[in-house]
C-alpha cells in the first residue's frame, strides 16, 4: 500500500508543482517587463531564475514531506490510504497556493519600486 500512495503522490505533487510555475512564470513576464523597463534581455532571464528557484524550492518541499507512513498507524485499506493522500496532497495544494501569492506580491512591489524610482528620476530629469 505505502509503494502505491507514493506512486500517486509523486506525480501529483510535481505536476501541481509544474501547472502553477508555468502559469505564474508566463505570465509574469509581463511584471518583469515593467520591473526592469522594457529591458527583455535582464527581465526574461530573471523570470527563468525565479522560475527556477520555485521549482527547486516546491518539489523539494514535496519530496521533504513526502512520508505517509508515521510508523505507528500502518495503512490497513485503500480508504485510509485515500485519505492520507488527501490530507498530503491537499497540503501540499495550500502550500503552493501560499507560494504562488508570496510570488505575486513579490511581482507587484517589485513593480511598485520601479515605479516609484522612475518617478524620482524623471523629477531629477525635469530640475535640470
Amino acid at each position: 500500500m505505502l509503494t502505491i500512495g507514493y506512486a500517486i503522490y509523486l506525480p501529483i505533487a510535481i505536476f501541481l508543482t509544474l501547472f502553477v510555475a508555468k502559469s505564474l512564470f508566463k505570465n509574469a513576464r509581463v511584471f518583469m517587463l515593467d520591473i526592469f523597463h522594457q529591458k527583455e534581455d535582464i527581465a526574461l532571464a530573471t523570470n527563468k531564475l525565479f522560475e527556477i528557484g520555485f521549482y527547486l524550492m516546491n518539489i523539494g518541499f514535496a519530496l521533504l514531506i513526502l512520508k505517509i507512513y508515521d510508523g505507528y498507524n500502518p495503512i490497513d485499506s485503500s480508504q485510509e490510504l485515500i485519505e492520507r493522500l488527501a490530507v498530503k496532497i491537499g497540503g501540499f495544494s495550500i502550500y503552493l497556493g501560499i507560494m504562488l501569492f508570496l510570488n505575486l506580491f513579490m511581482f507587484f512591489r517589485g513593480r511598485k519600486k520601479s515605479k516609484a524610482s522612475e518617478k524620482k528620476i524623471e523629477f531629477y530629469q525635469s530640475l535640470d
